[in-house]
């Protein structure tokens, strides 16, 4: 399944999987004057191709190396004979492969391999410049892009929403926080972020502040708890009253007690 829609030059190509009617999870991509920031999932590239094909293309760049970002990259790039950008951790991901969880598998497919360059530090189109950010917190390689004139960032997945549940266990909050607060640092006025979940927040200043706010709190919340004695079980059904769902759905991957860990870490 494959929708778009657009904000002012910006197109939005909306994907996921869909089975028995509905989709699985959506992810997006962005395409702004020439520049294609990452590429959905292996289910998708097929329809996404067929919309991309009629669009300029010049360049890809990865916000990270997740599979559902970078499905499309070898057959976008090779269809217009451009070159594809990541960061430098990122990169042998993409070009060698990763070990990937059946439901991954099941809902984002397994990603052909793509060749990406190391990202420079600044990337111009005809009508825009974006500046790279380092934003780890949601995995190593992580950027976001910038457009300071415009007030926008495409954040990649470093934001989601502003009350998180659940993560992966490599996800690190106090890094998080971190590039959160790089973005707002960078964009101290009026800030739009284009988030790979689907989201278009043109409020990006109140969602990352009040995501910043949270984490610290339940961060104070969870420390609080365990110089109390709590373990890490009795914690996470204080402040979020058990595991989240998402644990089973995903065979473990997603949980909220790696949120609890991280919080703690803080």
């Amino acid at each position: 399944m494959l929708e778009t829609s657009t904000y002012e030059d910006v197109i939005q190509v909306r994907m996921g999987r869909e089975v028995e009617g509905k989709v699985l999870y959506w992810v997006s991509a962005y395409l702004v004057d020439g520049l294609l920031i990452d590429t959905g999932c292996e289910w998708t590239k097929g329809e996404f191709m067929e919309f991309i094909r009629n669009e300029r293309v010049e360049t890809i760049v990865n916000t990270h190396f997740h599979e559902d970002h970078i499905g499309a990259n070898a057959l976008v790039a090779q269809h217009f004979g451009v070159p594809i950008y990541a960061h430098r951790e990122s990169i042998p991901f993409i070009k060698g492969g990763q070990e990937l969880r059946p439901y991954q598998e099941f809902v984002w497919g397994v990603p052909e391999l793509s060749d990406p360059a190391e990202l420079p530090a600044e990337l111009r189109t005809p009508a825009h410049t974006f500046e790279v950010i380092d934003t780890p917190g949601h995995s190593l390689g992580h950027v976001a892009l910038v457009d300071r004139a415009r007030g926008w960032c495409f954040s990649g997945d470093i934001f989601a929403r502003e009350k998180p549940k659940f993560i992966r266990p490599e996800e690190d909050m106090r890094a998080t926080v971190d590039s959160m607060r790089k973005i707002l640092s960078a964009l101290p006025d009026g800030l739009v972020l284009f988030t790979s979940v689907g989201k278009i927040v043109t409020d990006g200043r109140r969602a990352l502040g009040e995501c910043i706010g949270y984490l610290e709190e339940y961060s104070g919340k969870a420390k609080h708890l365990q110089d109390g004695g709590a373990d890490i079980p009795s914690i996470m059904n204080t402040l979020f009253g058990g595991e989240h769902p998402f644990a089973e759905l995903t065979g473990g991957h997603y949980r909220t007690e790696n949120l609890v860990r991280s919080l703690l870490e803080m």
